[in-house]
């Protein structure tokens, strides 16, 4: 059981599974919390962010290149695979129990996030934690089309690296000492995004409301 604890530690400490796992654990990792159900709990936005650091400091030693190709692939290919689990397996997801690792009121946030940005939800969500994975499930639960999927996808997926990885290796590589503060960074970037959920979801509740009046 101490094992058990102790693998989940080391796969939410992002510190250590970039210095530890390298480029692939990190693509990896990158993958299966883009579109696999049970990888909603995995570091997306604080491990992209801190291996664009690492990279810009060379603690990490890779390409920048390798690292925003790597990780971009295994974003859009972890979110295609979210797609076509939602489009084939959609009425068995829904009807699942919650669980550890699933809960019904993840699709149901998600939902809620189609309804606000309409398909722009995909490319919003890759910023928000827990929504992200689900998105693309539900992309497919719903068949939302394949090509405007994909555009969202590709669009969403560049996006999301470049601005993390990117901005932390710049950051990493003018500011070395941005590491020891790089928490806190995360925290409010994830409390922007946060809000910015919390309040479409208040927005569809009211707009709900309003059309049952």
């Amino acid at each position: 059981m101490n094992e058990l604890i102790d693998f989940f530690r080391y796969l939410l400490n992002s510190e250590e599974i970039i210095r530890t796992g390298g480029l692939v654990l990190i693509t990896l990792i990158i993958f299966v919390e883009n579109g696999i159900f049970f990888g909603f709990f995995l570091p997306g936005d604080y491990l992209l962010f801190l291996a664009g650091v690492f990279a810009g400091t060379k603690v990490l030693n890779v390409p920048l290149w390798l690292l925003l190709s790597c990780i971009f692939g295994a974003a859009v290919l972890g979110s295609l695979v979210g797609y076509l689990t939602g489009h084939y397996f959609g009425g068995r997801i829904q009807n699942r129990k919650d669980s550890l690792f699933f809960k019904k009121k993840y699709i149901d946030n998600t939902r809620v996030a189609f309804e606000k940005y309409g398909t722009s939800a995909l490319i919003v969500a890759r910023f928000l934690p827990i929504v992200r994975t689900f998105a693309p499930i539900l992309a497919g639960l719903i068949h939302m089309n394949f090509r405007f999927f994909m555009l969202y996808n590709v669009i969403g997926g560049a996006i999301w690296v470049l601005v993390l990885v990117g901005g932390g290796f710049y950051f990493g590589e003018h500011f070395p000492w941005i590491i020891n503060y790089v928490h806190w960074i995360i925290i409010f970037f994830l409390g922007v995004t946060t809000f910015t959920v919390v309040r479409g979801y208040l927005n569809a509740r009211k707009e709900s409301r309003a059309e049952k009046v």
